[in-house]
């Protein structure tokens, strides 16, 4: 007997196999290769099971993990925006949505309506888990660029306003998180003049 609810399962998970071939700007910490979005969330999800314990608002840690792990699937069909590129950035939610609306009707009605939600929420930045995922996708970004000597933002570029910026609702999540990514990973490399100081700032 056909079944209907698997066979669409089996193609989302199929799909989303598609993941491992979108690559991010950031390297990895050996700098031997950028990473892509799938490994991107794996190490945002482990760090989630170990870092928990910093959020500001007690959090369901299932549910940050879930969030984490299916919230970069839109660029499956959206494509990566860089977190400096201002122009891509000015079309980035509608072609996210578009992705959404595509990627997750596949699914079950059910299923499509829960991931969906996870991705909204994530979006939103509102709820508890929203605010830990973000700080999560921010630091993890951070800790590889310290990891790599600062290679990804010499190559482009990147200005501490810009850092600061991308990252005004870090603490949001966490703020004993946000000072140490601050203070370890992205002093460090303003000093060494790998980040341009146009800007004063102390955590």
């Amino acid at each position: 007997m056909d079944n209907e609810r698997l066979q669409k399962q089996m193609e989302f998970c199929r799909l989303i196999d598609a993941e491992k071939l979108i690559g991010r700007q950031t390297y990895l910490a050996d700098a031997s290769r950028k990473e892509n979005d799938a490994e991107h969330a794996w190490h945002m999800a482990v760090m989630t099971l170990l870092l928990s314990e910093y959020s500001n608002e007690e959090i369901d840690v299932l549910k940050t993990v879930s969030m984490l792990l299916i919230h970069d699937l839109v660029e499956i069909y959206a494509g990566d925006t860089y977190a400096y590129d201002e122009e891509a950035k000015k079309t980035q939610k509608e072609r996210e949505l578009a992705a959404a609306d595509r990627l997750f009707g596949v699914l079950p009605k059910d299923q499509e309506e829960k991931l969906r939600g996870l991705w909204e929420e994530f979006e939103a930045v509102e709820s508890a888990e929203a605010k830990f995922a973000r700080t999560m996708d921010n630091i993890q970004p951070l800790m590889l660029n310290c990891a790599s000597d600062g290679r990804s933002w010499e190559e482009k570029q990147v200005k501490l306003s810009q850092i600061l910026g991308r990252n005004e609702r870090t603490k949001d999540g966490s703020e004993e998180l946000w000072n140490f990514a601050y203070n370890h990973f992205i002093r460090p490399h303003v000093d060494k003049g790998h980040i341009k100081e146009d800007v004063k700032y102390q955590a």
